[in-house]
């Protein structure tokens, strides 16, 4: 035993964990991040010390900064710097009724600050790369004013207003007592109630008031109940009841995120969500209860369901073991094998539920005191709560980030979205926009007879446009294209992947070249755009890469007779194609009727393997454009188009759509655009390409149609098998007017994918319950594109 040897160890004290986090979450204290929008603006107390850095996210874009002192009056030497600029930019933006803006003239009233004779600072110019600072520091107390000032994009110009990126650093850490800084109120509150870390809050809010409900320091999650009170008034306790919700909803099995309203026990609606920052929360488990804590070895642990009771006693509510909650900022689910799991909040510092109340309503928030798991991220912290009167509107929103950096962006109402929402009430969130699900007339069966056999028209702004400009504009989309841009006129329009280098996609979309060093990119994917943004950087390139899609919005006319009734409406001039004259993936510059109507770019594109156009404008001229095209419409069948509609006719004409039928996992050869990919042909380098020479060489999985001998329904990710084992899934499926049977696209082995072969869709779990497929040629519907070419 004594000679026996220590046994080795690793030396030295342990490693903290290494955790990656959203700049959003790791900014120092006395940090604060803030992005003004193109064509937006902002204003930010300073204090003499304050150090503010702005940052041309996307370049090219002007930015005005005023500073004023403490008294209001406007003086550049508040910033130690001189005015070189009337700031023309900022007063034309307030000149304007853009809703973004109130919070500025709101702050402006505040501070006492006339923009009248005000001398502002104007930095960067439309050549100023991207990511581009300018610095400068706060010489005594006063307010700065920061704008990113734009005018109104033609749809044939690229010269669009890109956001600024603003970091204050504080001279001294101005952390309020109970968190971090709150948010601007969205409105004056009737209610501003702080509800401490481990505590809960009783309140009254009246039928149609709204309540805020944010996160104060991120990551804390809070359980919310309310009753009727009038209900309460006659004796009767009926708490939003969760399992009634989803039930109600269609939400019968849990799962994260929010339903659109809550109801009681006996389905009388009590609230309703308006807005959400999040994106994901736990709407089926009970507030956090004594026996929880006390089961996992916690007794006497603080808990919601004991605050709820406490908060809830001043009106009369009785005491209760565990509360049903819409439990808020909680980020629970349920497994593949129906165990549930928890994991930090997604939630950010500021972000909120907004709800309104559909009856007079007694309320009780809670911040949770969970510290004995990542619920919190470990750390318990405060809720706020806010209420505002029912005569304020707030436009139903929910919020999505570009990538885990960028800043939360609320879903917007497209230029056409007026004219539409007197056809339909159907809408639905689409990547940040609100787009028509069906119309109330005729439904998505008629809007798809009315594709394949009139025309239709259909709502598409939410495409994410990209402005690639400067004298190495060709050779960064040649680059990050597997198209051979190179080959590519003025004029012409090129469907193209865009791959990782390990040959999966990022994004597909169309590239419009408007110029020998112009191009516009048109995708699905926010991420597209940074993407771009990224490679050039690296590879210091000089282009410039900015966001339009808020400046370009565009309606889709499709279907047999759109040519005859586009003709009606757009004037083209004389070296521009006519629409008789325009072909196939290419776009013409016109206007609305005449040489004097509003401006457009029309594209022979589309989605619906149809002959078809889109006409592109300033979101400001969507009103006329709509009523232009509507105007000739009943002569041609004119319907309205739905997204159900176009879902049934892009998977008939084997038109792949992100998430469902490609993914950052997926090459274009087994999305089954393969042809986006000339290898044997394109001289150029591009990212991606060793991996997909290797990947078509040695290919595992296929894209392919599939005929189902059966009326039932088949989903997203239905599995394949052959006997026993599964050879694919299921990507998209449809019901087929025009064929009468269920199709489906999916992705099988290699060795499974000859056409002819027999195959099972399984259901259940994919044995209990099959439907005989069949593998069919890819697409279904026209697959020599001879319509659209038509």
């Amino acid at each position: 035993m004594l000679n026996t040897p220590y046994p080795s160890v690793v030396p030295g004290p342990p490693q903290p964990s290494r955790i990656l986090l959203p700049r959003s979450l790791a900014l120092p204290p006395g940090t604060e991040r803030y992005v003004v929008e193109g064509a937006g603006a902002i204003l930010i107390a300073v204090a003499a010390g304050d150090h503010i850095t702005v940052t041309n996210d996307e370049g090219g874009q002007a930015c005005e900064v005023v500073a004023a002192d403490a008294a209001g009056r406007i003086d550049a030497s508040v910033l130690g710097l001189s005015a070189n600029s009337d700031a023309s930019g900022l007063k034309a933006l307030l000149t304007n009724s853009d809703g973004s803006l109130q919070r500025l003239r709101k702050g402006l009233e505040r501070h006492g600050i006339d923009l009248a004779t005000a001398g502002a600072m104007r930095f960067f110019g439309e050549t100023t790369p991207a990511r581009t600072e300018v610095e400068f520091t706060a010489q005594r107390d006063g307010a700065v004013v920061i704008a990113a000032p734009g005018e109104d994009m033609a749809p044939d110009g690229q010269d669009t207003a890109t956001p600024l990126t603003v970091m204050v650093r504080r001279n001294s850490v101005r952390r309020p007592q109970g968190g971090r800084e709150l948010p601007d109120p969205l409105a004056d509150p009737v209610l501003d109630l702080r509800v401490h870390s481990a505590t809960a809050e009783g309140y009254f809010v009246k039928a149609g008031d709204y309540i805020q409900i944010l996160d104060v320091d991120g990551r804390q999650c809070t359980d919310f109940q309310c009753f009727s009170a009038r209900k309460l008034d006659k004796g009767l306790e009926h708490a939003l009841d969760v399992t009634a919700t989803r039930s109600a909803m269609g939400h019968a099995y849990p799962m994260p995120g929010l339903h659109s309203k809550y109801f009681d026990q006996d389905f009388v609606p009590l609230v309703e969500v308006v807005q959400d920052t999040c994106g994901r929360h736990d709407a089926f488990s009970l507030a956090c209860y004594a026996k929880y804590y006390d089961d996992i070895g916690y007794p006497g642990h603080i808990n919601c369901t004991d605050n709820f009771n406490g908060a809830l006693e001043q009106f009369g509510v009785k005491p209760r073991g565990g509360w049903m909650a819409a439990n808020f900022f909680f980020n629970t689910g349920v497994d593949a094998h129906g165990v549930m799991y928890s994991d930090e909040p997604w939630s950010r510092p500021g972000d909120y539920v907004l709800l309104r109340a559909l009856t007079d309503l007694v309320c009780v928030s809670s911040a949770c005191p969970d510290d004995t798991s990542p619920a919190n991220g470990w750390n318990p912290t405060d809720i706020h709560v806010r209420t505002y009167s029912g005569a304020h509107k707030f436009q139903r929103a929910v919020a999505i980030r570009a990538t885990p950096d960028s800043e939360p962006k609320m879903t917007k109402e497209t230029g056409f979205h007026e004219r539409l929402s007197k056809l339909t009430r159907n809408f639905v969130e689409y990547r940040g926009y609100w787009l028509a699900n069906s119309f109330a007339e005729a439904g998505p069966i008629e809007e798809y007879w009315a594709c394949r056999q009139k025309s239709v028209l259909l709502d598409l702004s939410a495409l994410r446009k990209f402005e690639v400009t400067g004298p190495d504009a060709e050779a960064l989309m040649q680059y990050t294209l597997t198209r051979d841009v190179k080959k590519l006129a003025v004029g012409q329009v090129v469907y193209s992947a865009m791959c990782y280098p390990h040959g999966g996609m990022i994004d597909d979309g169309t590239l419009f070249r408007l110029g020998r060093d112009n191009f516009r990119w048109i995708g699905g994917d926010d991420y597209s755009g940074e993407w771009l943004r990224e490679q050039a950087e690296k590879l210091g390139l000089n282009v410039l890469v900015r966001n339009s899609t808020d400046q370009l919005h565009n309606i889709a006319v499709q279907g047999p007779e759109s040519r005859e009734l586009l003709k009606k409406v757009i004037w083209t001039p004389p070296h521009q194609p006519s629409m008789e004259e325009l072909g196939w993936f290419r776009f013409t510059i016109g206007r609305i009727g005449d040489a004097t109507g509003v401006p457009v770019v029309v594209s022979r594109t589309g989605y619906t393997g149809e002959l078809g156009y889109e006409v592109w404008c300033h979101p400001k001229h969507a009103g006329e454009v709509f009523d232009a095209i509507w105007a000739e419409g009943p002569a041609h069948g004119l319907t309205p188009m739905g997204l159900q509609a176009l879902d049934m006719v892009r998977i008939e004409a084997g038109l792949i759509f992100a998430g469902y039928d490609f993914s950052d996992q997926t090459d274009p050869f087994e999305a089954g655009i393969g042809f986006t990919v000339p290898l044997k042909t394109k001289a150029d380098d591009f990212i991606g390409r060793d991996a997909l020479i290797r990947r078509k060489e040695h290919p595992s999985r296929k894209m392919v149609g599939l005929d189902i001998d059966s009326a039932v329904e088949v989903g997203h990710g239905n599995c394949i098998h052959i006997g026993r084992a599964q050879v694919g899934e299921v990507t998209s499926s449809t019901r087929s007017p025009i064929l009468g049977k269920n199709i489906a696209l999916a992705r099988i082995d290699v060795a499974h994918a000859e056409v002819g072969t027999e195959v099972e869709v399984g259901k259940l779990d994919g044995h209990q319950k099959r439907l005989p497929a069949r593998v069919v040629p890819f697409a279904h519907y026209d697959p020599k594109k001879t319509r659209p070419q038509s």
